[in-house]
């Protein structure tokens, strides 16, 4: 079972996390239907998620035999046959139906987001991985849309600030696993990677930290933000995102292979400051209303 699991890559779900932000941010969190159909929306685009690893991992595995951490993954290492790995896709198929259904039903666009996120990301592993740029910015459509999705099954509205934030953080993430990839990987893994070089992806990666900030900071002062939650407290979390960010940063600066996913989990500092963080926007929207 712990192979299968890893080929689903189930620690990458905390990125589908973001489903939950709108549900958050919307102060409907103690609401309990809004909670049940943001928990299924989550599975459906968790399970969504591992079909697209599946195939993306199926499309390069000969390229991983040659990557020094990437040969471990399943099929690379030779432990999850191919046939078995189009079975498992075909199966979480039929779980992303099951589960988007019980969340959304008919609602149209919710679909129309998750199919989306299928489509882009089979370009990606069909051909457009290879394209510099729109390869970032296929990951970063994916981060998008996690939230877009969650904003349309509970029906809420997003603020664009928050939006610019999620895009601009996104692309910083993006920009800085490339980075990463060049630093420790060379060119030899990944046929993109002989279209950027080190300078390019470094000084546009603290580019969108930067005005990932500035974004983020626009949105806690915004005065509809501010009447939404009958307070002007989120101002204070800008200071401990702006310490997140610096953390992050210096690992990547580090010994970090650049995957957002395994930089959070892999140092526990990060982490705490992360879950303090999230403790206190619960408190700032939740808090005061209790």
């Amino acid at each position: 079972m712990k192979k299968y699991l890893k080929l689903m890559r189930v620690h990458h779900y905390m990125k589908n996390g973001l489903v939950f932000l709108p549900l958050i941010f919307s102060g409907q969190l103690i609401y309990g239907n809004q909670l049940w159909k943001s928990i299924l929306g989550f599975l459906a685009f968790s399970f969504a998620a591992s079909i697209v690893y599946i195939i993306n991992d199926i499309q390069d595995v000969e390229n991983d035999r040659k990557h020094e951490i990437k040969s471990k993954r399943p099929l690379a290492a030779g432990v999850v046959s191919l046939s078995t790995a189009w079975r498992l896709a075909g199966f979480l198929v039929l779980l992303v139906i099951s589960f988007n259904y019980l969340s959304v039903g008919a609602n149209i666009k919710s679909w129309i987001y998750l199919l989306l996120y299928i489509i882009l990301n089979l370009f990606y592993s069909y051909g457009l991985k290879d394209k510099p740029l729109i390869d970032i910015a296929i990951l970063v459509s994916g981060f998008i849309l996690r939230v877009l999705y969650g904003s349309e099954i509970i029906d809420v509205q997003v603020s664009n600030w928050l939006y610019l934030t999620i895009i601009s953080l996104s692309f910083y993430l993006g920009l800085g696993k490339r980075r990463n990839e060049i630093k420790y990987q060379g060119n030899s893994t990944r046929k993109v990677l002989q279209h950027y070089n080190h300078d390019f992806l470094d000084k546009n990666m603290y580019m969108c930290l930067a005005i990932s900030i500035v974004f983020y900071s626009l949105w806690c002062v915004d005065p509809r933000t501010i009447a939404r939650l009958s307070n002007d407290m989120l101002v204070w979390t800008v200071p401990l995102v702006m310490l997140i960010c610096m953390k992050y940063s210096l690992n990547i600066e580090g010994e970090s292979q650049g995957d957002p996913v395994e930089v959070v989990l892999g140092d526990k500092i990060l982490m705490a400051l992360i879950s303090g963080y999230g403790l206190l926007i619960v408190f700032i929207i939740y808090g005061f209303t209790l």
